[in-house]
């Protein structure tokens, strides 16, 4: 499944700086059981909106680790609290199987 959120920056605060606690965040989180990675996007033209996507084994287990989430994660968040605004999108199932068009690269 995939779990993404919006992160809108206020004025002052760069992506970069977000970025960088977004990192720290996501290293200890993808230690968890069942956590298949994260990625950090910025939207084209809106250099102060990013686009979080967290990819977990299943709904379950991202709910398992959100409630025993470790102390220095809720820092790190807590930390970023006054710098951005987040929206979460919505929790989302991974496909089983996708078709792409042919020649598509990996």
């Amino acid at each position: 499944m995939h779990f993404i959120f919006e992160v809108h920056l206020k004025p002052g605060y760069s992506a970069e700086q977000y970025a960088d606690a977004w990192l720290r965040a996501s290293e200890i989180i993808q230690r968890s059981p069942g956590a298949l990675g994260t990625r950090l996007h910025r939207k084209i033209g809106e250099p102060g909106v990013l686009l979080a996507i967290a990819t977990w084994e299943s709904k379950a287990v991202r709910d398992a680790m959100e409630a025993r989430q470790p102390d220095e994660v809720r820092a790190i968040i807590g930390s970023q609290a006054e710098f951005v605004d987040i929206r979460v999108v919505g929790e989302f199932e991974a496909p089983e199987w996708e078709v792409v068009p042919a020649g598509r690269p990996d």
